[in-house]
């Protein structure tokens, strides 16, 4: 007798445990800016700060994802969130630029490792046709966090008199709390009985154990891989940057952090709001074309975030800005999964990550030397740029013919009352 299907209830689980993780970084970020500009950093600074966020995690994406490949998801997580805490932690007790650096570091490769197990265990315990939606639903968890976070983080920091050093180090230990309770949701989030069958509900990790290690540039030749990598790197830059900068912003145009915090909140809270309509959408327009549209429309509203509009002027930018991002983080997550060949899927999701990594190592120092170039104006339209590009990418299967939400090869239908994987179905 067939074992029953895990259900969704190990999804919203994993939801629950990413929004604490989400939440507690969402909330670090800015503490990290304020605390630097409470030890001195420039704008510039603030930039290589937010850089080195993602150079660990550079190096270490590929290596986590052949690892997973090849067994289970789940250990990621926990160590993940054990890193969250150190680099939380470790900032707020920070005395100087480079202690900043470092344990900014260590967080951003805490975030790598949970990202990469949890991504990796969607892709694995979902059904083709169920990958859109559950996705959607993972990325919820971390736009409550980018909800959460930044205003809890708003009114903890306070740059009256002198506090600004001090509370902001009280945001960075409240976020290391906040983290911890992610590990609550983790128990048995993974379902071992599936791996090793035969049949349909067969892990990636056992394509990966018969048919050999898949070289790193075979899956970025992979037709959709390499362009679900460059618009996930555009529109995480794109977010990455307004919550490293927006801080900044609110400095020079005498906005409080609190209103500072409110406002990256209405852009999380606006990309929960698509996330929750977007199997609708893509039903209505088609994954390419949504895509297409959505990074159009975020590139022309991060460079409209250069205009000096007041901060409810803003609020109303972000909150268009947030709905149209809500798209490319989950939709590049399916283009990569289906276009990844057999055994390499967790891999492909790192090469993914290593984008994401890249481009938040390079979006900010570019936007540092931008901004002391030319203000803090400046790199809202380098972003503007990067998304019109990743606009064009995007649309190019539809110029060509190729069919938009086909998945790369057939899939075999699955037989009724049991999930399955692409790998599993093509090895049945």
């Amino acid at each position: 007798m067939d074992s029953p299907k895990p259900g969704r209830g190990w999804l919203l689980r994993l939801v629950i445990a990413f929004s604490f993780a989400q939440g507690a970084v969402s909330m670090a970020r800015p503490a990290v800016s304020y605390r630097a500009l409470a030890l001195g950093a420039d704008a510039r600074a603030v930039g290589v700060i937010a850089g080195v966020y993602a150079l660990l995690p550079l190096f270490a994406a590929v290596p986590l994802g052949r690892r997973t490949d090849h067994g289970r998801c789940a250990p990621l997580l926990p160590v993940g969130v054990v890193l969250i805490v150190t680099g939380c932690a470790l900032s707020g007790r920070a005395g100087s630029l480079l202690e900043m650096a470092v344990w900014s570091g260590v967080m951003g490769l805490g975030h790598l490792s949970f990202v990469i197990g949890a991504q990796s265990l969607v892709a694995r315990q979902s059904a083709p046709e169920d990958q859109d939606r559950n996705f959607g639903h993972f990325t919820i968890g971390a736009s409550l966090g980018q909800l959460i976070g930044p205003i809890a983080a708003g009114q903890v920091v306070s740059e009256h008199g002198d506090a600004l050093a001090r509370t902001s180090a009280a945001a960075l230990f409240v976020s290391a709390v906040v983290a911890a309770f992610a590990v609550t949701s983790l128990w048995r989030i993974e379902h071992r009985a599936r791996e090793g069958a035969a049949g349909p509900g067969s892990s990636d990790a056992d394509g990966a154990r018969s048919g050999g290690r898949v070289p790193v540039g075979g899956i970025l030749r992979t037709r959709g891989v390499a362009s679900g990598i460059f618009i996930s790197l555009a529109v995480l830059s794109a977010t990455d940057i307004l919550t490293a900068y927006l801080p900044v912003v609110g400095e020079q145009r005498s906005i409080a952090p609190a209103v500072i915090g409110l406002l990256l909140s209405v852009r999380a809270a606006a990309t929960i709001a698509c996330r929750l309509i977007m199997t609708p959408m893509i039903r209505l327009l088609g994954r390419t074309v949504l895509m297409a549209v959505s990074c159009l429309g975020a590139g022309l509203l991060c460079a409209a975030l250069a205009l000096p509009v007041p901060a409810w002027g803003l609020g109303i930018l972000l909150a268009a800005l947030g709905f149209c991002l809500g798209v490319g983080q989950p939709l590049s997550m399916t283009t990569v999964v289906q276009a990844a060949p057999d055994g390499a899927r967790s891999t492909a999701l790192a090469l993914r990550l290593t984008g994401n990594r890249l481009g938040q190592v390079a979006a900010p120092a570019s936007a540092g030397v931008l901004a002391g170039i030319a203000g803090t104006a400046a790199p809202f339209v380098m972003l503007g740029v990067l998304l019109l590009a990743s606009a064009a990418v995007a649309i190019r299967p539809a110029r060509r013919g190729a069919p938009p939400e086909a998945p790369a090869r057939p899939e075999a239908p699955a037989p009724p009352g049991r999930r399955t994987e692409p790998s599993a179905e093509r090895k049945a």
